[in-house]
């Protein structure tokens, strides 16, 4: 029972500074699970694509309803990221047959990789886009998003990060739309997304339902009440702090 609390209080907090900081789920909760709860990383990953999933899916049809969606991006983006999903979760799968739990360590290092490389870019995302020219979309662009999908969908399926915490970076390399439309955009793709990874994920046997429901059941209150703090608090100075502290994560996992 107190177990349980604790994985509801997590999803709490974690969906407290979701709300509050717009930082992704996936890079916030996964190091969470692997070193707070000792959850093993390939079970992490699987059940950390479901939870993405999951909270997803509201503002997407928010956004799908608002009209601030892109539907010939998410095209693109899904004709690469969802064979790139496919051939991350079964290079996992490969590597769990031919070396048993060492593939927990090789998905550690690939996500200490990306914990510091994603809040480093995070940091400095205003410069960066200071520095990128407004474009409009060709089919050279879409093109490029389909290839940025295949990668990207390739990460999430090893690792469920990477995608939505640098996504607005690689739409200003292709396209000038207004900020809420790159949000959306991002979310309606994340949506497919995670919900192919989280499904090839269940059935290599790598989710844990009953955490997802309890993680889900403490992020949705606490997603609602970070949304509320997010115009109360100094969320730039909290961002900034959040990425410290998955930057020093990160080094840890790789140096450990």
């Amino acid at each position: 029972m107190e177990f349980l609390l604790l994985k509801i209080l997590i999803g709490f907090i974690v969906g407290t500074l979701i709300g509050m900081t717009g930082l992704g789920g996936g890079v916030l909760l996964l190091p969470v699970l692997i070193f707070g709860l000792h959850v093993p990383a390939i079970r992490a990953v699987g059940s950390d694509a479901l939870f993405n999933f999951a909270t997803k899916i509201p503002a997407s049809i928010m956004h799908l309803w608002k009209g601030t969606v892109r539907r010939k991006v998410v095209l693109a983006m899904a004709v690469g990221s969802i064979p790139g999903s496919y051939l991350g979760v079964t290079f996992l799968v490969h590597l769990r047959n031919v070396y048993g739990s060492g593939v927990n360590d090789f998905i550690k290092s690939a996500v200490g990789l990306l914990l510091v490389l994603i809040p480093t870019l995070l940091l400095f995302q205003g410069r960066i886009e200071e520095h990128l020219a407004k474009r409009q979309p060709t089919m050279k662009s879409f093109a490029g998003m389909g290839v940025i999908g295949l990668a990207g969908g390739f990460l999430v399926g090893i690792t469920s990060v990477g995608w939505g915490s640098i996504i607005m970076m690689r739409f200003l390399l292709f396209y000038s739309f207004a900020p809420k439309v790159l949000v959306g955009t991002d979310i309606t793709h994340a949506v497919i997304l995670t919900g192919v990874t989280s499904l090839l994920h269940y059935r290599a046997g790598n989710v844990d339902p009953q955490l997802v429901v309890s993680l889900l059941i403490g992020s949705i209150p606490g997603g609602i009440l970070g949304s509320h703090l997010s115009t109360r608090v100094p969320v730039l100075w909290l961002r900034r702090i959040l990425c410290t502290v998955l930057l020093m994560t990160g080094a840890r996992m790789l140096w450990a």
